[in-house]
């Protein structure tokens, strides 16, 4: 009996050692996880990081919203007066039905942009970054992180539903733009048809230029997913809750078993162990076995690719009818380009009398053509080397348009206002009989310059027209060097 008691005791006492080590090692493995969560918290400013991503996702969110329920109605629009025309015609009860079925789905899809929502079901455009953002948030949130966290969650997910109810907008548009394609060449409605063709292209490029946004995120945000990134406790969270996740199971290594995968899909260590077992290439049906699963694991792949492909193929534009304008989806801010450029007039060597600095804003019309105001000020540098001096020399109000000839050439024209004395108040500008007229017209060079500042240098030779009205006689040819910011 005292043997007994005495292995009793031995065993109680190993387990209480053993399970005091186990917890020890758990609570300190959790510590060292939480200051490793603590220390990363610290880095990104949650709030902020939420902020940013919940400002974003509303602005383009309305955006969306707006331009979706804009070609809806224009869509719907067309569609009436389409019917309209086929109501005088025998089918005319048939049409009318058709056109009473019409309103409903109109009516639906416009509802369905309007009711604030989330994310339900699988989703059709797999976005990235959107991803990105979306679970980062709830890495946050699960780790007790309040604030504004939750409301950037919803408004991220609100966000991904539009862009899914977008998705299924281009289906309903690009199907009804073929049923009607019949009625209208039938009607000799050609011109509608056109219209109708820019609608559903202009409408599909600006969704995938909302997209685009979210793939260059702000900088606040691109540090926020850097430093998560890195850590393990994050990727591990990606992992099992992002909705590539939820589109792709990859297996998860448990004790050698595959779990939450694809059937037949091995992992790294079921293959190592794969191959240790056969014995090496000598054993007999080896080389067959592993091509067998080496097939089993392409077929995979090959699923797996088709399914990512499948995300995007409602996002290809369809081949237009017409030359699009690339400018036309994106904001009036993008399309703005703001440069500068000079020009200088030398008295003796190489030492110039007078140079004009000039700072123009463009307006992109399209792809090919720019048009824009100006002003530049003529900076006087003195007689010589010797005698320098700076002082106002003039002043000019320009306009400008340049249009795309070939490659990096341009047509340039344009028209000034100049100012070609010294003064030394601004009241001195407001005498209008003052000011010259100049025409211009001329060839502009583009040449790439590669540089986070300058991303384009301008070399124009232009002629003036008007030159022999100034007084005095100013230089028919002008030579500018300017920059595109």
């Amino acid at each position: 009996m005292t043997e007994l008691a005495s292995w009793k005791k031995f065993i109680v006492l190993s387990f209480r050692t053993g399970f005091l080590l186990a917890t020890s090692l758990l609570i300190s493995q959790h510590s060292f996880s939480q200051s490793k969560l603590d220390s990363l918290l610290d880095k990104l400013d949650p709030q902020k990081f939420a902020n940013s991503v919940a400002q974003t996702s509303k602005k383009l969110e309305d955006k969306l919203v707006k331009k979706s329920l804009s070609m809806l109605d224009k869509m719907q629009k067309q569609e009436e007066k389409i019917y309209n025309k086929l109501l005088s015609t025998k089918d005319s009860l048939q049409a009318k039905t058709q056109l009473s079925l019409l309103k409903e789905k109109y009516g639906k899809l416009k509802s369905n942009l309007k009711t604030p929502s989330i994310l339900t079901g699988s989703i059709k455009q797999y976005i990235p970054n959107l991803d990105s953002l979306s679970t980062s948030l709830k890495f946050l949130d699960q780790n007790g992180i309040g604030g504004k966290v939750k409301d950037a969650m919803a408004k991220a997910g609100s966000l991904q539903d539009k862009f899914q109810q977008a998705e299924k907008i281009k289906e309903f548009i690009r199907e009804r733009k073929q049923q009607l394609k019949a009625s209208l060449e039938k009607l000799g409605m050609v011109k509608q048809l056109k219209k109708i063709n820019k609608q559903v292209y202009y409408y599909a490029a600006q969704v995938k230029e909302y997209k685009d946004i979210l793939n260059d995120p702000k900088k606040i945000e691109r540090k926020a997913l850097e430093l998560l990134s890195k850590t393990k406790i994050w990727k591990d969270f990606f992992k099992k809750n992002s909705f590539l996740a939820g589109l792709f199971p990859m297996p998860v290594e448990n004790g050698g078993a595959a779990q939450n995968g694809f059937a037949g899909l091995q992992t790294r260590a079921q293959v190592v162990s794969f191959i240790g077992n056969q014995g090496g290439s000598s054993t007999p049906g080896f080389a067959a076995a592993l091509q067998r699963n080496i097939q089993s694991a392409q077929g995979f792949v090959d699923q797996l690719r088709a399914k990512l492909n499948g995300l995007g193929n409602s996002e290809d534009l369809d081949m237009p009818d017409f030359k699009p304008n690339g400018q036309k989806t994106k904001s009036f801010k993008k399309r703005l380009e703001l440069g500068t450029n000079f020009q200088s007039q030398k008295s003796n060597f190489y030492f110039p009398t007078t140079t004009d600095i000039g700072f123009s804003l463009g307006y992109k019309i399209n792809d090919n053509s720019v048009i824009g105001i100006g002003s530049s000020a003529k900076i006087g540098w003195g007689k010589d080397i010797r005698n320098i001096r700076v002082t106002g020399q003039g002043f000019s109000i320009r306009s400008f348009l340049d249009w795309k000839i070939k490659k990096s050439f341009f047509a340039s024209g344009g028209f000034e206002y100049d100012y070609q004395q010294s003064f030394s108040s601004v009241r001195e500008l407001y005498n209008p009989d003052s000011w010259k007229k100049s025409a211009l017209l001329g060839l502009t060079k583009i040449v790439s310059f590669k540089g986070k500042l300058f991303k384009k240098t301008k070399v124009q030779l232009l002629y003036d027209f008007l030159y022999k009205e100034q007084m005095p006689v100013t230089a028919p040819l002008k030579f500018r060097i300017g920059y595109t910011f």
